[in-house]
Formats: C-alpha cells, structure tokens, sequence
C-alpha cells in the first residue's frame, strides 16, 4: 500500500460530476470551498494484498453475522441501547426470518498501512454512504490514468446481480420505492439512493423514486402511500433505523412492518435486522465472543478498563454517522465514562501517509466483499470534511 501524488486531469470536476458525484467540492463551515472528490493523488495495492484484504472483509461479515445472533439468542438488546421490547421482538423476527428479507450491502470502516493486519473500526450496514464514487467515478478515473490496471471494484455489477437475485423476494406486482431524507443538503443520500435506484432498473425492477418527507399515511387504510396515493409495498430507505421507529410515524412503521412469513404490508430494506450490525456495542460483543482475533480492537461497554493506561480509547456513541459524537483519549489520560451509552475500543491512530489519515472502506454486498473506499481526513476522527481518494492495483 503506498500513497502518489499525481497531477488531477483537466476538467475533472465536470468529469465526476458527469459520473454522478454531484458533490464533488464541499464547504468547510467558513463556507470556504475544499474538495471532496481529491485525485491530486491516489493509493495503489498489490493484487496479494488485495486478495488477503477481501479473505478479512469475509470473515469479518461472518463474525458479525455471528455476533448478531448471539445478540438475539441471549437477548442483549439493552446493550445497544434497544430498551423497547416491541422493537426487540421485531428484530428477532426479522432476524429469524431473514432468508426471506431482501439485504443488499454494508461498508467495513478498516485500519490499515500496509504492514500489519487490517483491524475493524465500525461496520455500517444499515445506511452507508461514499457507495457512487466507490462504485463508478474512481473506476473510470483507473481506465484513463491507468488503462489496462485493475481495481478492487466489482461493486456495480455485483449490486445489479443482487437485485436481480432478490427480486423474488420483493411483493410481486409492486413497483420497489427508493427513499432519501430531504434534509440531506450536501445532496449525497440523494445521489446515494439515486445510483442504488439505478442498480434496481438495470436488474429488471420497477422503481419509485420519493423523499422520505413525501411518504404519506393513508388513515382509511392503514398503509404508507407515496406522492400519487399509491400504497408503498417496499421501500429502500437511506434513512437509519433508529430514526425510523422513533419518529412521528414509528409506531405505523412497527404495526404495518412486512418480516416476511406473510406479515405486515411495507417492507422496509435494509431490514430491521440490520441495527444489529450498525450499533457499535457490536464491536464490544465481537471483542467478547473473539477475544485477541488479530482483526479486532479491544473494545467494552462499560468504560475503557485498562485501556485509559495502556494504548488509550476512543469512546464512540452507539449510533451516529461521520464521526459525530466520537472522542480520542491518549493512554495515561484521566479516564472518562460519558452519560450517554457508548462503546470504548482501543485507540488506533489512523495511518499517516504524508500527514493524511487514511481509513479503508472496504464494501460488502450481500455476503461477499465487494470494493474498497478509501478516504483521508486531516485529524484521528474521519468526519463530515474528509476527503476520498482513487486506488488502484499495480
């Protein structure tokens, strides 16, 4: 793994934005421009490094496949947080049933420098972003400034092909609605569900395209509608879980949910089921189950124990999005247990490549490892302004 600097192609910014990433510059809260989209350099990989990375993706997905069923079984909902029983037993369900439930895709975040093995910092597979410039724009990128390389990139074909796999999962005879929040103001939840939308159609499905703000309830009849009062039979939603079951309309998210087995009448993707893998209690409970595996970081739940003394912590909020809410404590600091839950991993410095903090996003569609993100950020915390890069294999 190495970092270039490479001179940016002439006009790229139309380029990208040609490609679909209509956001590639940003504001800083000054509102002073800065670049999100950054191709004045690039990573490159070997295809062995590549391929062990994919084998840690893989086995990673599994752990948590396992660490969620173990969350179900010996009922630990309250550590993450889920102290509604109604809710608990609708994740179980779906959970149980989840064969019958469609679910696309999750983004590892990863430590990685090239030299040691890949540590696991989160997993969101409930509502990730940074998918369209991982799936299209730094792809094409590769073909024009290195025609003939590779990448790790089959992430496009492999969402059509998941489409086209679970289309039979999907309520027959409805069109499959996608749903962005309106409050997006960066636009990238609505480019996001814009390329996902994409993706359906060219497995064959008809689609809806919707703000979350626009779906309706229909009093008379007991159901979500859209802007044409059509009932909504499924909906794939850029909107988190926990937003979903809480807000105005939660209590008819949870009487009308479809778990499959003939039940309910909206289905929502991803399922409930995947709030079991976007809490990051979850990192405390693999810890737990696979104590010292060489691909986790030491994490708890209930304070940062003895990790205060010795390699310092990070204490991350359950739920949250873009490093928000997250605080880095260096060994030897007074430790400190916040109000609000959190989970306390093992603090990890980001890699430093030229005074860049690099993460890998490494991508998982359905249950395969699929792509790899990477992003750069000036501080320890990849937040709101990090920047993403192009990679590609030599």
């Amino acid at each position: 793994m190495e970092r270039h600097t490479i001179e940016p192609r002439p006009g790229w910014q139309q380029t990208v934005e040609a490609q679909g990433l209509i956001y590639p510059l940003t504001r800083y809260p000054d509102d002073s421009l800065r670049p999100y989209w950054d191709e004045s350099a690039y990573y490159s990989f070997t295809l062995p490094e590549v391929e062990a990375l994919e084998e840690v993706v893989e086995e990673l997905h599994g752990m948590c496949l396992a660490a969620a069923a173990h969350i179900v079984e010996h009922d630990r909902f309250t550590d993450l947080g889920i102290d509604d029983p109604r809710l608990a037993g609708l994740i179980t369900e779906a959970w149980q049933r989840r064969d019958e439930l469609p679910s696309l895709y999750g983004r590892f975040d990863l430590h990685y420098d090239g030299t040691g093995p890949a540590k696991m910092l989160e997993y969101n597979a409930d509502t990730p972003t940074s998918l369209i410039e991982a799936a299209g724009p730094q792809w094409f990128w590769m073909e024009e400034r290195f025609p003939g390389a590779d990448q790790w990139n089959s992430l496009h074909e492999r969402l059509v092909e998941a489409w086209r796999r679970q289309a039979k999962l999907l309520p027959p005879g409805a069109p499959l609605h996608f749903a962005h929040s309106a409050g997006d103001e960066l636009g990238e939840d609505l480019m996001t569900v814009a390329y996902l939308e994409e993706t359906a159609q060219q497995a064959g499905l008809e689609t809806v395209a919707i703000s979350m703000e626009e779906i309706g309830w229909d009093r008379l009849a007991g159901r979500f509608v859209d802007q044409r009062l059509k009932f909504i039979r499924s909906c794939f939603k850029l909107y988190p879980w926990e937003w979903l079951a809480t807000d105005r309309f939660g209590p008819h998210v949870l009487d009308t949910l479809d778990n499959g087995g003939g039940t309910g009448t909206t289905l929502w993707i991803e399922p409930a089921w995947k709030m079991l893998l976007s809490n990051k209690a979850l990192l405390a409970i693999l810890w737990e189950l696979y104590p010292g595996h060489p691909n986790l970081l030491p994490a708890y739940l209930d304070g940062p124990r003895a990790l205060a003394d010795t390699a310092g912590y990070v204490a991350k909020p359950l739920l949250g999005r873009e490093g928000a809410g997250v605080t880095v404590h260096r060994a030897g600091a007074e430790p400190v247990v916040r109000d609000e839950p959190c989970c306390y991993q093992e603090l990890a410095p980001l890699p430093d490549f030229d005074g860049n903090h690099v993460v890998l996003g490494a991508w998982v569609v359905e249950d395969e490892a699929a792509g790899l993100g990477i992003r750069e950020s000036a501080g320890l915390i990849t937040d709101e302004y990090a920047r993403f890069l192009p990679h590609v294999i030599l």
